[in-house]
């Protein structure tokens, strides 16, 4: 194989394995920042109220 070649390919290889811990951190990152945004949306208080509103008439409305 020709070591201009060799050389290229490595090179290659050593960047594209970076490349996946990057991913993942930003991917981490982001995963992070939805569930922290939807923790805001649903501990505020209209959403709260509205959530247990629902599980109260479905509990509420059992058969028997």
């Amino acid at each position: 194989m020709n070591s201009t070649f060799r050389s290229a390919l490595e090179r290659f290889y050593r960047n594209e394995q970076g490349m996946s811990t990057i991913e993942y951190a930003m991917g981490s990152l982001a995963a992070a920042a939805l569930a922290a945004a939807l923790y805001l949306v649903v501990s505020s208080g209209a959403v709260a109220d509205a959530i247990e509103s629902i599980i109260t008439t479905a509990l509420n409305n059992s058969p028997g």
